[in-house]
């Protein structure tokens, strides 16, 4: 039942690195495209992956474009802090795409109007936070998506 974690742009070594441990804990692909803004091997991505960066179903490509080429029939949904509905409504499917913007300013607002029908958010209950951590945003959604994909095993 993998989902696919894709991350645009990461910026913080440290979220990436816990990203990557919560991908392969979750059973999930972690796709990542670039720029990052930090190396791969930046030893801050390696500590917060601790050793099971090496056993991380990765794929990185080199843009969207990139991306979206080499997943054409990828079903995808957005998380963005300018989503209309929550996450709670989003139909998680075997193999979905669950794409999250970079850490400074979430999705570009293009692609956030071009896919408005497929854009989510967590919903926050303070008017004094903006957004989540990136990583804690991915863990929240992810197992949520589980949640669901195992529910309905059940039935």
């Amino acid at each position: 039942m993998p989902l696919n974690i894709v991350l645009l742009e990461p910026e913080i070594p440290n979220n990436t690195g816990n990203i990557g441990r919560l991908s392969l804990a979750s059973g999930s692909k972690l796709h990542l495209i670039k720029p990052f803004g930090f190396e791969l091997s930046d030893s801050r991505v390696k500590r917060s992956g601790l050793d099971y960066w090496k056993q991380v179903d990765l794929h990185i490509y080199e843009s969207w474009e990139d991306f979206n080429a080499k997943n054409r029939k990828a079903q995808l949904v957005l998380m963005s802090s300018h989503g209309k509905k929550d996450f709670y409504s989003i139909e998680f499917t075997e193999d979905l795409f669950v794409v999250f913007g970079k850490e400074s300013v979430g999705l570009p607002k293009e692609l956030i109007a071009n896919h408005e029908d497929k854009c989510y958010k967590i919903p926050l209950f303070s008017e004094h936070v903006r957004s989540l951590n990136l990583a804690n945003s991915v863990g929240i959604v992810i197992y949520e998506g589980i949640r669901q994909l195992k529910k309905q095993e059940l039935l």
